[in-house]
């Protein structure tokens, strides 16, 4: 494992050279990873229950916004919003457990202020 990372760094470190005329590699900004990463937002899923939610709303249009009419799409849209909140928690009881595919950024960031990276250039 250790002569991997030995490999990679001399392959950098001839891309970066002069020795054989112009370098490939020119860096604007230092070889090295950073300790902290960008504190962004996580993407949302896409909208859940949107066709019982337009079924119901045309529904309603239909009968002059009746809602003893619509009585089984109201419904539908109840019973399909209770299991997207419960399918909702359920992934967010994974995710905090750490079962989830990727860290929230204050997670990451106090991990590598845990474990902090050399900051030596490759």
């Amino acid at each position: 494992m250790a002569t991997k990372g030995t490999g990679l760094q001399a392959k950098v470190s001839r891309m970066l050279s002069k020795e054989f005329g112009k370098p490939i590699l020119k860096p604007n900004k230092p070889l090295a990873l950073r300790n902290e990463v960008a504190n962004r937002k996580l993407r949302q899923g896409e909208a859940s229950c949107l066709t019982e939610m337009s079924v119901m709303m045309a529904c309603w249009k239909q009968s002059e916004f009746n809602h003893a009419a619509c009585a089984q799409e109201v419904q539908a849209f109840q019973r399909c919003t209770a299991l997207a909140q419960a399918e909702r928690k359920a992934r967010m009881g994974q995710e905090s457990s750490g079962q989830g595919g990727r860290l929230h950024p204050k997670q990451a960031n106090t991990l590598l202020k845990r474990h902090p990276n050399l900051y030596r250039e490759i």
